[in-house]
Parts: C-alpha cells; structure tokens; sequence
C-alpha cells in the first residue's frame, strides 16, 4: 500500500468550510456548533446550500456535489467539516472523481459521512478524520466532543499521541495496523462498490445507532461473509445506543459476544466514537496506531501524526 496522503494541519485563523453532504442540520445546532468552531480560533463558513433542506436531504444533489467540490478546490480553504449525517452522501458518489479533490485537505465526520470517508480512502489514499461534526458534536461544546483527541489529530504535525477509548476489553491482547472504518451501515453498503472498504491489516472501527439488535447481527455477518474480519488486526466497537433488544432477547453486545471467538483479535467494546452520549473522540482513518487493551485500559496509540 502506498503511502497515506495527509492533509495539512489546522492552524489558528484556519478558514473551515461547512458542508451538508447528506440531510438537513437544524439551525439552532448549526449556530451553535459555528460558534464552537470561532471559539477554538478557526474561522468556519457556510457552504452555499449548507443550511438548505430538500425533504430528508440538504439540498438536491447536484447542490450538495456542487458544495462538497467546491470546498475541495484549491484555495477555497483549509479544512472541510460536515455539519452531521443522517442520509445522502453516497449519492455524491455517483459524480465525484479523482479530479474533484485535487490536494488533500481535512474531512472530518461521522456517520453518513463514513461512505466519503471510505472513497477518499480506497480511490485517493487520503487520511480523513472520524469525528465531530458542526451540529452532531460541537454544537454540545465539551458535552459533545473531546478536545484534546480533535486537536492532536488536526492540529499536531509531528510525533504519535494516545488515546483512551473508554471501552471495554472484550479480548484482551495488542496489535498494530491501519485505523480504517466508521458507521457500521456505511461500511456494509461499499460492498461490491469500486470504493469497497479493504480491511487488511486494519484496527477496525464499527459503530452504528438505531438498529434492531438483529439488524446489527445481520450486517456483521454479511461483513463476515465478504471476508472483511479475515485479515484485520483488531476490532473497536462503538456503544450501538438505541439499539436495545425486546424483553427476553439478546442484546447488541451479546451478539457481539457470540462472533469474538471466530475473530481471534483484540476486541473494544463501547468505545466514545461516533454515536455515544459522551464527549466524542476523534480518531484519524489511515494511519497506523497500536491498540492496547485488558482489564484495566481500551488504548489507542497513534503512531504517526494525521497531518503534515
């Protein structure tokens, strides 16, 4: 595999374009996240359809392509942050190509955002950042997002950092590879994709909310059966939040429970990532990291910095 292709680092006074690539973000939470980005010395703007709605989208497609490409051009500014998931962004992939992102840049999202995430990836070898988002995070402050894991992946040009994933060990152990993955449902849907997610020799992520504990045993085993678990490193899993089981039936982490034997790789369960109710972290897809888990610590150690 080539080298990953890092974006620059954020500085202070960085201009960050706002982008609504799948549904609409509500206003009040878009206001209030704008104002956490200006508080942490960034100077964030809004994409020309970023605050538009049409039904469950942010605009039509070809104004939520026209805004994702436009903020990917050169000098049009230092970093792009989503301003939250929800449904859409795979029907940018019907337009975009390689020409459209022409040096790399900060992506930074979650959710919906995983199947951008996971083009950049496979098509170009950019680095992107699984995290906060303009009304899914920062619009909460502290409450919503950690800071000192959002500034060591945007903002630190040299050496590795660590990061306590507040999970659980599930199975114990270490190992080493490439952080890769996101929102469960967006992973399973690049199968048969040309961006397809390769999982060789990855710390995979996986998370999700809102799934009938049978819908994530579904996904997982249609993942497990394209051969996604052959080859990975390790596994973190998020907290699936609303996602609890009837009375009487087994529950997500149960269900995770039965597949760990089959992986035979280090297993987070719970980590802050993505969907959870506590501040949540961000982690950077593509660079290598350690993963360090057993009864007392869920410990990721980047090993390299995400930006140049």
């Amino acid at each position: 595999m080539p080298a990953p292709l890092k974006p620059p680092a954020l500085k202070p006074g960085a201009q960050i374009c706002v982008v609504s690539p799948a549904s609409p973000a509500e206003q009040g939470a878009l206001d209030c996240g704008l104002a956490e980005l200006t508080r942490l010395g960034f100077r964030p703007q809004l994409a020309e359809h970023a605050a538009g709605q049409q039904g469950y989208f942010a605009g039509s497609h070809k104004e939520r392509w026209t805004d994702l490409t436009s903020s990917f051009s050169v000098g049009a500014c230092d970093a792009v942050v989503c301003s939250r998931g929800g449904y859409g962004s795979t029907y940018l992939l019907d337009r975009v190509n390689a020409s459209n992102f022409p040096a790399t840049r900060i992506l930074l999202g979650y959710s919906d955002v995983t199947a951008l995430q996971a083009f950049l990836w496979q098509k170009l070898g950019w680095v992107t950042f699984y995290g906060p988002m303009v009304a899914a995070g920062f619009d909460k402050g502290a409450a919503g997002y950690d800071e000192p894991s959002f500034r060591s992946a945007t903002c630190q040009a040299a050496g590795g950092w660590q990061i306590e994933l507040q999970g659980e060990s599930m199975v114990h152990g270490t190992a080493e590879g490439v952080v890769l993955g996101g929102c469960l449902t967006m992973i399973e849907t690049t199968l048969g994709t040309p961006w397809e997610l390769d999982t060789t020799d990855a710390i995979l992520l996986l998370e999700d909310r809102g799934m009938k504990p049978f819908q994530v045993d579904r996904a997982v085993m249609h993942l497990r059966q394209a051969g996604k678990f052959a080859h990975v490193r390790a596994i973190v899993l998020g907290e699936f939040p609303e996602c609890e089981a009837p009375v009487g039936s087994e529950d997500v982490r149960g269900m995770v429970g039965r597949f760990v034997k089959g992986w035979n790789v280090p297993v987070v369960w719970g980590a802050a990532i993505g969907h959870t109710a506590r501040p949540m972290l961000t982690l950077p897809l593509g660079i290598r990291a350690r993963l360090e888990c057993d009864a007392s610590r869920t410990q990721l150690s980047c090993l390299e910095p995400a930006v140049v």
